[in-house]
């Protein structure tokens, strides 16, 4: 008897019974309404109740108000078009760590995970030391044409926003897309070509619908990234651009306009619902168990002169669009340019750590000064508190999706609707504005039974809201992936549901788990928007502190910000680093 025939004749598993789903979704489910909902409701009815023409008043000026219809374009055309940029640059780079071992790999993707890991704060300040008005390209041109005002026009620019944003989210698509693809078998596309295929026929009809569920989730999460951006718009954007994020956040702290706020913060949640519903309807097709492989077994070394010549291609520009604006930021914080400080006449270069210094001393005799050691401290704990909740909510509410999964193609029309449901639920936190969430919470956890105003634990239940679902996103595909029969083996060989769980499913998604666990830190570490209204002045995450140094005029408070971005990126390239290097001791490989 063949494998075949044994692995058909098993005992059909259920997907699992509805109480065991049940319980599986109750934590979640109880965060969602505890920490969402309620504060949301909160917040959209005390704004609104201010609106003294109306409900559907603020929803009427947004469509009156060509400066409002405005932002609500840009946001969409721009997230749009930033996705297909990022998926243009990172699918290369996707093929190249699936599908090649190579000297330096770990190290590359360590690298260019770093910008994803920093705030989007400090990853507009690095493109701005080294294309801005004082950055270096800037420098080098005035000084070779001997010009005393800039030549290159990067600041408040669009190209600046979609350069940053392809900066900043490329690591996403190389990540999801290429760790989905190095798993894929290499004898389908090799079958293929036995058949009269050509490798532009392989490509569009075997790799491309294979890899559809994991470049469909990767450009998900970079859309919504870029749909509800925040930092880089502040920073990069100036006057002229602005999404709807940004608009919610002045309207509510600059013009005090909770109403409009609120109406914008309700559009943008209707928009990211449209798109989480018909990605859970594609994904509903797409993803299926397939029959995945080692990396060992798909990934070879680079042993033709073609191979090599793209992987240096592909490497070169990968480093060139990740290193040059790193370099450039960690360049610019030891060095001394008298220009910064508003002086006129030629610049004058020199090494110095002054900046360094600085950030240590208490220039304007601050109540609330706090060293950059405690902000990191304070960042690093709030993160490391983010990864233990999201992952203790997501790894129960991503195995309940794949069990839903698995009802819905079996033929159960109502598992499925729920799978689409509750899939969408989990995504609402996602595209709804941090700052209307920031004052939500304010608001409805300001009094007992959760009166939370004075707990550490406020920002990281904030930030698990934002990450959480990233982890649900990451883990459910992994979860799919999994061959039933693998799981029906187990249980006909005796072991129990646990041990399924413990020996079966949690063994062959370590990878996914890693990749979870790096979303839940790296999205708490650069969370900005609900933490510039939750944390307290005595205790600052980094972004906090960026900010305020960025906010504040002189090139000394300019150079203390580089420098604590500086000493940020060092710390996440060790993270990085750290992950890489455990990923290489085999965890979780097929």
């Amino acid at each position: 008897m063949d494998r075949d025939s044994v692995t058909l004749n098993l005992p059909r598993l259920r997907a699992g019974p509805p109480r065991t789903n049940l319980l599986l979704w109750g934590a979640p489910l109880v965060f969602l309404l505890v920490f969402y909902l309620y504060p949301l409701g909160r917040i959209l009815n005390l704004s609104f109740a201010r609106s003294e023409a109306g409900f559907l008043a603020p929803f009427i000026e947004i469509f009156r108000s060509p400066t409002e219809r405005n932002v609500v374009w840009f946001t969409i055309w721009q997230a749009a078009l930033s996705t297909l940029l990022t998926l243009g640059v990172g699918l290369p780079g996707a093929y190249l760590m699936a599908r090649y071992q190579f000297p330096g790999k770990s190290l590359l993707r360590a690298l260019t995970g770093v910008p994803f890991v920093l705030p989007t704060l400090v990853a507009a300040t690095a493109f701005d030391s080294l294309l801005g008005p004082r950055g270096w390209i800037n420098l080098g041109l005035m000084s070779l044409f001997n010009k005393d005002m800039p030549i290159i026009n990067f600041n408040y620019t669009l190209t600046a926003i979609l350069v940053v944003h392809v900066f900043y989210n490329t690591t996403i698509v190389l990540r999801i897309v290429g760790d989905f693809w190095s798993r894929l078998n290499p004898r389908l596309g090799e079958a293929a070509r036995l058949l009269g295929a050509d490798s532009w026929q392989v490509m569009r009809h075997i790799t491309l619908p294979l890899l559809a569920p994991a470049i469909t989730a990767a450009a998900l999460l970079v859309f919504i990234f870029d749909f509800t951006s925040f930092g880089v718009i502040l920073v990069l954007g100036g006057p002229h651009f602005a999404t709807m994020e940004v608009e919610i956040f002045y309207q509510t702290t600059g013009l005090f306009n909770l109403p409009l706020a609120a109406a914008l913060s309700i559009l943008q949640l209707i928009f990211t619902l449209t798109f989480t519903l018909l990605y859970t309807r594609l994904s509903a097709d797409l993803s299926r168990p397939l029959a995945l492989r080692s990396q060992d077994y798909t990934q070879r070394p680079l042993s033709t002169w073609r191979s090599r010549l793209l992987a240096i291609s592909i490497a070169g520009y990968l480093l060139f669009l990740f290193i040059l604006p790193l370099s450039s930021l960690a360049l610019r914080s030891v060095t001394r340019l008298e220009g910064d400080r508003g002086q006129t006449g030629p610049v004058q270069r020199g090494l110095t750590l002054e900046f360094y210094r600085q950030l240590a001393i208490n220039q304007r005799q601050s109540m609330f000064f706090v060293p950059p050691t405690t902000a990191i401290a304070i960042s690093l704990g709030y993160a490391a508190a983010t990864v233990v909740f999201a992952l203790t909510l997501g790894i129960p509410a991503a195995w309940a999706l794949s069990r839903n999964q698995q009802s819905s193609q079996n033929g159960r029309s109502a598992g499925m609707a729920i799978n689409h449901l509750l899939d969408s639920l989990l995504m609402m936190p996602i595209g709804t504005s941090a700052v209307t969430l920031g004052l939500g919470f304010v608001i409805a956890l300001s009094r007992p039974p959760l009166d939370l105003r004075a707990s550490l634990l406020l920002i990281p239940l904030a930030h698990t809201l934002v990450a959480f679902p990233f982890v649900v996103r990451s883990l459910t595909p992994a979860l799919r992936s999994i061959q039933p029969c693998l799981r029906q083996a187990a249980t006909v060989l005796g072991a129990s549901p646990s041990q399924v769980i413990r020996y079966v499913d949690f063994p062959l998604v370590g990878r996914a788990l890693l990749v979870a666990a790096t979303f839940a830190f790296t999205i708490s570490l650069g969370e900005f928007g609900a933490t510039s209204l939750l944390a307290r002045p005595e205790y600052p995450t980094v972004p906090v502190a960026i900010y305020r140094f960025i906010s504040r005029p002189g090139g000394l408070n300019y150079g203390q910000a580089l420098a604590l971005s500086t000493i940020l990126m060092g710390v996440c390239l060790v993270g990085m680093l750290a992950i890489e290097r455990f990923r290489l001791a085999g965890a979780g490989e097929f």
